[in-house]
């Protein structure tokens, strides 16, 4: 039976990467060694999306409230991109060290963990 899922970010600025999960978005995590950190996320959901090649995966994070979340990240130099207006909902990019970027939005819809 399926548990979980693990997910995976590459970077070279990888203790930058694990620095912004455990201290600015104060995700727990276990460490396994080494430093080596291991992050319990919130809920969580997978979408198919279709197209007509291959593409890469992309991550997003979810929140309730998209102007509040983006003032904390703010708050603590993160840097962010412009908010835009999807049918879907309102999203943003946060940019982490090595170029390495993450979505964020606020959904529209109902959430596949009970949330909308």
């Amino acid at each position: 039976m399926i548990t979980g899922v693990h997910a995976l970010l590459y970077a070279k600025e990888h203790d930058a990467i694990r620095t912004f999960f455990r201290d600015v978005l104060q995700f727990e995590s276990i460490d396994v060694g080494g430093g080596w950190l291991i992050f319990a996320l919130p809920p969580a959901e997978l979408a198919v999306h279709p197209t007509e090649s291959a593409q890469h995966p992309e991550v997003y994070l979810i929140c309730d409230d998209l102007e509040q979340t983006i003032a904390m990240l703010r708050s603590k130099n993160v840097k962010t991109s412009k908010v835009s207006e999807e049918s879907w909902g309102k999203r943003t990019t946060i940019y982490l060290a090595g170029g390495f970027d993450l979505g964020l939005y606020q959904p529209y819809h109902p959430t596949a963990f009970g949330k909308k």
